[in-house]
């Protein structure tokens, strides 16, 4: 029998991205692809996992009703879920990890050329837009795997067929750890709480929200955990999808507004107690 778990969040402000034109029941349904492993990814896992946790993430989007377009996440190693995005007018495009645990978006610069990372992962090009807008203001982001810094920079961002306009976003020109060199992501885009944002950017999700891209302030994922289907999974913006789950759903309030983590009692594995009495998930 197929296991799958689902993921819920509602809205304290927050979350998501990514989409592709709303269902009749308005939610917006993004496919996730499980991506078969080899023998570089394996490599590139092991060194993510030596320098400690890296992002989760997630894009991609399923169109119901029409199959000819979706954009597919990428499920690798069950530890990162990304995909594709564009950034200015024309597009240019960029594979980036969607991550719960941050709040920013960036992706590579055309003026990082010191960093090895830079040479493996697309770059934007600010020149190439019509619609930038300088910024240049400098930060950089401390990850657990690393730290990239670099400018802000001022763009349209596009997730599917959502258009976020004059999003404010990091153009990375240093990318200071081996596990970015081996990713298989150009950038990262954070779906965290804008109190965690370095620099107080207003992150992708607030401005979609802002914007009056989503129907609701809620997303939720369904992750598939059979190994062996080619479906890996869901992320629905604006709501929750009633075929992926049985019963009622409990809301519980946030411990530490910037994280989406909580207070639980215990939780089961089969009919067995963890004992994690206590403790934050």
């Amino acid at each position: 029998m197929r296991h799958s778990y689902l993921f819920w969040a509602v809205g304290l402000l927050v979350l998501t991205c990514s989409l592709v034109a709303a269902s009749s029941d308005g939610l917006v349904r993004i496919g996730l692809k499980k991506r078969p492993l080899d023998l570089h990814g394996i490599k590139a896992a092991r060194m993510s996992r030596m320098q400690g946790k890296y992002g989760r993430g997630v894009n991609g989007v399923h169109d119901k009703k029409s199959e000819g377009d979706i954009i597919a996440l990428k499920n690798y190693m069950d530890a990162q879920y990304f995909g594709e995005i564009g950034v200015g007018s024309p597009q240019q495009k960029f594979t980036v990890i969607f991550d719960t645990g941050s709040s920013n978006l960036w992706v590579p610069s055309s003026k990082c050329i010191f960093s090895i990372a830079c040479l493996f992962h697309s770059k934007y090009k600010h020149a190439k837009s019509t619609t930038y807008q300088k910024n240049g203001k400098t930060i950089a982001i401390q990850y657990g795997s690393g730290a990239v810094s670099g400018f802000l920079s001022q763009d349209n961002i596009r997730v599917g067929d959502l258009l976020v306009k004059d999003q404010l976003f990091m153009e990375a020109t240093k990318e200071g750890s081996l596990t970015f060199v081996a990713a298989q992501f150009d950038g990262i885009l954070g779906l965290g709480f804008q109190e965690i944002s370095v620099g107080n950017v207003v992150p992708v999700w607030y401005n979609m929200m802002e914007q009056g891209l989503v129907k609701e302030k809620v997303f939720s994922f369904w992750l598939n955990r059979d190994a062996t289907a080619t479906e890996g999974g869901e992320l629905v913006l604006g709501g929750v999808d009633s075929k992926h789950f049985k019963g009622e759903h409990t809301k519980v309030s946030v411990t530490q507004k910037g994280y989406w983590q909580f207070m639980m009692d215990d939780f089961l594995i089969g009919n067995y107690s963890t004992e994690h009495v206590g403790s934050s998930l």
